[in-house]
């Protein structure tokens, strides 16, 4: 190579060394994110079939934000805010990111408490909840795992550029030279274990001082190393890339189940609040009432015509009563401040909730069992005597005929009045096998197991590699100044071929890890055994919570009515001096028992629905948070 050949060829790759260390710190993350974002659209659409949009980036405009700002929550400080309000240290690498993205729509912030619907409270729990976040992130860590083993069989480039001014006095007088060498190296490995490494290397010297001689020197070399025995073959030497693509898959799997199960468990958590909210109500509604019985006694004493004793006992109820109310109060305050943390808001801010699901849910409930008004009717005092071919009152029909000598029989729940997801057993456990994307994950493990298997038993075999190399050109210093430029030649190089073996004769620790091997495959085989299995009772006891919610539903219903109606007659009883005031108040206590609990299992069913719907691996959440219910109609059987 001539001397300007070399000087432009060190030139050329100093200004790639340059422009390689001048790429931003932010110019990196925008790269790891859109790298990260495609493996996981990649891989949504292999193992769901579907891609949904995916980032970590949170915008800074949080809601957790926006509340602490308009509300003027206390804080630790500003740096609770966000990671954009910490104080930048110097050099602070981020100066030039991308802009976080913008909030997703969120209700607007009203001068008061923040009223949150059931899909309100989804969508913010998506967008604001720290453990929804951290699964993401791990998402996220397992595509640029990925992306990292995926380099491992990338072209790699490296190149290395230096220069030096030397100076020598020892002769008395000042000997000085320029010695400046760049060098360009290109390494790959193949998927059947050869590797390959080509360089390029170009110097030039100067002597600055005497006779000012100066030669350019190139050097080219390159290696190549096939593995004929250990290491050897596709299967073998991609298996950590195997096992990093099927990671990703794992994850993506993860994060969908965990993205239904946190769905439910918002739901759950938010009719519980709502849950709470009623009682309140019916703790007021009995407070209330007993407060106007206990005034009704005192002055039905001050006639004379009740004993001292029954005003104690009504005075009694009613302290019992406010005692109730107060605990019902704290209580829905302590789950509503709990809910706000599952939705990563802070305990303190105003929030209330929307009753009206509860209204929506005895709806539902009266469209799906059937005509509850009927129920209610059926079980008026002026009803006609049941046959013998009606149903029992737990079922929600008329009593039963007061012949004391007729006999009992005692029915046990039936599919009347089912909804809709109250569906065979057997073929909502085959839905779950098919879908349930956990089971996959376990499933796919196994092979993960007999695949290790394979890799242990190629530790044992003994290694045999073949290496062949080659060298030609020539490189310059100071001492060789003197002589012609070097030039690349390669009929002037310097080539070898050999054949490498490892013959270790012990080989007690590829051994172990062998049969260790084994015995995970058989740790696989059983941890899948254990999941279907687990699979199948997670779909009984869902299908039993439905049928025992929607049975209590109906017991309930007749439980309200027969204990309203209990009240009313007990307190004309009572005007008619025929009662006492202890009835009075059992029959008002059975009453706010009986709403607490018509309420508690109409969150029951709900919430029993969504479940079931999760452990079948159908209840589909999208990237805001929010769910896709399975269509009921799908349930039914073909014909």
């Amino acid at each position: 190579m001539s001397h300007p050949a070399a000087v432009a060829a060190a030139a050329a790759a100093a200004l790639a060394v340059l422009f390689a260390g001048c790429q931003s710190s932010a110019y990196h993350h925008r790269q790891a994110d859109r790298i990260a974002a495609d493996i996981i659209a990649q891989k949504q659409k292999q193992a769901l079939g579907r891609a949904e949009p995916f980032t970590i980036e949170r915008p800074e405009d949080t809601l957790r934000r926006r509340l602490m700002e308009a509300q003027a929550l206390p804080a630790t400080g500003p740096e609770s805010l966000g990671t954009s309000k910490l104080q930048k240290p110097r050099g602070w690498p981020e100066k030039s990111a991308a802009k976080a993205p913008e909030a997703p729509s969120q209700p607007p912030l009203p001068p008061g408490p923040l009223k949150l619907s059931l899909f309100d409270a989804l969508q913010v729990a998506a967008s604001n909840s720290r453990e929804y976040q951290s699964q993401k992130e791990d998402l996220f860590r397992s595509a640029l795992d990925l992306d990292l083993r995926r380099n491992d069989f990338r072209s790699i480039f490296y190149t290395r550029a230096d220069a030096t001014v030397m100076t020598d006095l020892y002769n008395g007088s000042p000997d000085s030279a320029l010695d400046s060498s760049t060098s360009t190296d290109w390494s790959r490995v193949f998927a059947n274990g050869a590797s390959i490494t080509v360089g390029l290397a170009a110097d030039f010297v100067k002597l600055l001082t005497g006779s000012h001689h100066s030669s350019s020197g190139v050097v080219a070399d390159a290696s190549v190393s096939i593995p004929l025995l250990r290491g050897a073959g596709k299967r073998i030497v991609t298996e950590p890339l195997t096992q990093a693509e099927r990671s990703v898959v794992y994850a993506i799997y993860t994060f969908e189940r965990y993205k239904g199960t946190f769905a439910v468990r918002v739901a759950s958590d938010y009719l519980g609040v709502l849950q709470t909210l009623d009682t309140i109500k019916n703790a007021e509604e009995n407070y209330r009432s007993l407060v106007t019985s206990a005034r009704r006694a005192r002055r039905l004493a001050d006639a004379g015509r009740l004993p001292e004793i029954q005003v104690d006992q009504a005075r009694q109820d009613e302290l019992r009563a406010r005692n109730r109310w107060i605990v019902a109060l704290e209580n829905y305050k302590k789950s509503l401040d709990s809910f706000k943390l599952t939705l990563g808001l802070p305990a303190d801010a105003q929030i209330e909730l929307d009753p009206e699901e509860l209204d929506r849910l005895a709806a539902a409930a009266k469209s799906t069992m059937g005509d509850i008004d009927r129920i209610e009717k059926e079980d008026a005092p002026d009803a006609p005597a049941a046959g013998d071919d009606s149903p029992e009152l737990v079922a929600g029909a008329a009593p039963p005929p007061a012949d004391a000598g007729a006999p009992v029989t005692l029915q046990e729940p039936s599919r009347e009045g089912a909804g809709p997801y109250e569906i065979d057993e057997r073929q909502a456990t085959e839905l779950a096998l098919a879908n349930r994307l956990d089971l996959r994950t376990t499933l796919a493990r196994l092979y993960d197991a007999q695949r290790r298997v394979l890799v242990a038993a190629d530790a044992l075999k003994s290694g045999l590699t073949l290496v062949a190399g080659g060298a030609f050109g020539g490189s310059r210093s100071p001492s060789s100044a003197a002589l012609p430029d070097a030039e690349l030649l390669p009929e002037r190089g310097a080539y070898d071929v050999r054949v490498v073996a490892d013959l270790p004769w012990n080989r007690t620790s590829q051994r172990n890890a062998y049969r260790k091997s084994l015995v995970d495959l058989e740790r696989a085989e059983r941890d899948l055994q254990q999941a279907e299995d687990q699979v199948k009772l997670d779909i009984r006891n869902d299908l039993r919570n439905l049928l025992t919610a929607r049975e209590s539903i109906k017991i309930q219903l007749v439980a309200v009515s027969v204990a309203r109606r209990r009240v009313n007659s007990v307190e004309l009883f009572l005007q008619a001096g025929r009662a006492e005031i202890r009835d009075l108040l059992d029959a008002q206590e059975s009453l706010v028992s009986a709403q607490d609990s018509l309420t508690a299992n109409l969150v029951d069913y709900r919430v029993a629905t969504l479940a079931l719907q999760r452990d079948m691996g159908l209840l589909e959440t999208d990237e805001k948070g929010l769910w896709r219910e399975y269509a009921p109609e799908k349930f039914k059987e073909n014909p």
